[in-house]
């Protein structure tokens, strides 16, 4: 069973003693049975599996190569599992009002340990001994299976638990929504100052990141900000580099969250030269790939539409990535240069001619805008998600589908 193993209280002392080492490895057997079947364990699975596959991406790039794969097995396992455990719970009744019983009779003895917990110099030892007794039934009752007697037996306890412990039975609700709003807090911390999820909602990233698309931040690379500020009281890794796909609060149009490359850091000198990056003079290397990419793209009113780019690989300072861009003739010539201040960056999306960037104010079109560290909320590291055009069940959805070919992709 599940009580607390800190130091036993008079019940949980008298329960323990009177459980042989048969039943209790008949309990621990029963409680893994029943994690391994539970409709959380395909997704606790596939979340322990994603840790070390973030912390490999993210200091191992080249493992992504290997990684992936077998991301997108395992996930793919999870989900048949998931639905194999789905199916056996809605056609087997039975197994389904015994789990219904075992957890309700689990609830009560969880709620008795709780209690004892918080008042033991206030319950006699005589009180401890016959809940103790009452729930060595229970548990017996749990572990075979016999769901008359199991729900007669929690009849008991909870009569016997009311009797003797009513007062504080009613305190123990407080204690249940004490411990809600401590998980709900967990969850806030994470989300605000760990990993929270983003959701790509333009071509302006394409072919790195299509519409759709939905990756997870890493919010503490750069230092945490402060809650509804745009302040960041420390680094934590390492500053924004060239080539991060950062997602940030925009600085000029402050309710909207965009997602770009980081070109420039602080004191570069950044210009654009018939389409061609450079940095402090540098030109940054770049081959053609393909002359004439067909990518989709999404309007609101007009649904998904293709576009036709030259598609090449950039090497920006090392990290070497896909662009699009129009074809020469129809480049603006020149552009910049622009000399990046101190705790700034300067960004542009990879569809370098489809993306309101820092080159056009960040979408205002007022001139160079950058992106001020406070208001950077995180590196973007992976796809967890991909609901874009094509993919699995798109003719249902006016074109949208599942992309499983883009599950667990890196961001590069």
């Amino acid at each position: 069973m599940s009580l607390s193993t800190t130091t036993p209280t008079g019940f949980e002392a008298t329960l323990s003693a009177r459980q042989s080492p048969e039943q209790l490895r008949a309990s621990r057997a029963l409680l893994w049975r029943e994690r391994l079947t539970s409709l959380w364990a395909p997704l606790v699975v596939i979340g322990l599996a994603y840790i070390p596959y973030l912390l490999l991406i993210e200091f191992l790039p080249e493992s992504a190569a290997w990684g992936q794969p077998l991301m997108q097995a395992l996930a793919g396992g999870m989900v048949l599992y998931f639905l194999g455990l789905f199916l056996w719970r809605m056609t087997v009744p039975r197994a389904r009002a015994l789990r219904v019983l075992r957890g309700e009779a689990r609830e009560l003895l969880e709620e008795v340990a709780r209690i004892h917990k918080r008042v033991p110099e206030k319950i006699s030892a005589e009180a401890s001994v016959r809940l103790a007794e009452q729930a060595m039934q229970v548990e017996t009752a749990i572990v075979a299976g016999e769901m008359a007697r199991l729900e007669q037996e929690t009849r008991a306890f909870d009569a016997l638990a009311t009797q003797l412990l009513g007062v504080w039975r009613k305190q123990d609700t407080w204690e249940v929504i004490s411990g809600f709003a401590k998980a709900f807090a967990v969850a806030v911390v994470i989300r605000v100052f760990i990993i929270e999820p983003y959701r790509i909602p333009s071509g302006s990233m394409l072919p790195t990141l299509e519409i759709g698309d939905q990756v997870f931040i890493n919010k503490f690379i750069y230092g945490v900000r402060l809650p509804y500020t745009n302040y960041v009281p420390f680094q934590i890794v390492r500053a924004p580099a060239r080539g991060d796909v950062i997602v940030f609060n925009n600085p000029v149009q402050t309710d909207v969250d965009f997602i770009k490359r980081v070109v420039g850091v602080p004191g570069d000198t950044v210009e654009l030269v018939d389409g061609e990056v450079r940095i402090n003079g540098v030109p940054q290397e770049r081959t053609l790939v393909d002359e004439d990419l067909t990518v989709y793209n999404k309007h609101d009113s007009l649904g998904w539409f293709p576009e036709h780019r030259r598609l090449y690989e950039e090497n920006l300072s090392g990290k070497r990535h896909a662009v699009l861009q129009d074809a020469p003739s129809a480049r603006t010539p020149h552009e910049g240069p622009y000399v990046v201040p101190e705790g700034q960056v300067f960004v542009m999306g990879d569809n370098r001619e489809n993306s309101s960037d820092s080159r056009y104010g960040l979408g205002t079109g007022m001139g160079v805008a950058f992106v001020p560290y406070g208001h950077i909320k995180g590196k973007a590291m992976v796809i967890w998600l991909a609901l874009g055009h094509g993919g699995w069940l798109s003719g249902f959805f006016g074109g949208t589908g599942l992309r499983t070919d883009r599950l667990f992709t890196p961001v590069r």
